[in-house]
């Protein structure tokens, strides 16, 4: 059994896509995955698992709270390498964004570089667009309209959510 890092994009949201992390967790140790931890309510689950398990969670979730949520999944280690990547480490950890992204972006510069504050820094690796918002990210032009920017599906967690995930990961 490895350990996995899933993370839910769009549930628990504006009264949306609800699925209360408590009765998530007990559904997925009925179905046998082991060590399961959830954090916080918008969908970050840590679980072992012999393979990738996103595709059996998002149907889990599906029979058991009425919609297929995208989740995207990492091995430990690819968190680690996530989280080591990250050009922006001596920020404050709520300034800092990852948007982990379901395939590879293939960003609209001319977009992004109008929507960007003066303040605000960005930098793709892989599959992660990594955004330093020291302002916050509630008024960003930018993160209003990432989707656009990717082009990609996403989901975002700031810093403290990720090294929250990396200390509980490493704890499984």
């Amino acid at each position: 059994m490895k350990p996995f890092i899933l993370l839910f994009r769009g549930i628990n949201v504006g009264g949306n896509n609800l699925v209360p992390m408590k009765e998530l967790k007990s559904h997925l140790e009925s179905e046998g995955y082991e060590s399961v931890k959830t954090y916080i309510q918008s969908g970050n689950v840590i679980l072992k698992s012999k393979s990738d398990p996103s595709e059996r969670v998002a149907e889990i979730v599906e029979s058991k709270f009425g919609f297929q949520p995208k989740i995207l999944s990492f091995e430990k280690k690819r968190f680690e390498d996530v989280i080591r990547a990250n050009p922006y480490k001596s920020y404050e950890g709520k300034t800092v964004h990852f948007y982990f992204c379901a395939r590879k972006p293939k960003l609209n510069i001319s977009k992004i570089e109008s929507l960007l504050s003066n303040n605000e820094a960005y930098e793709l690796k892989d599959k992660v667009f990594y955004l330093h918002a020291p302002n916050g990210i509630g008024r960003s032009k930018l993160v209003s309209n990432i989707e656009s920017c990717l082009g990609v599906s996403y989901t975002g967690r700031n810093l403290n959510t990720v090294l929250k995930l990396k200390e509980l990961v490493n704890s499984v």
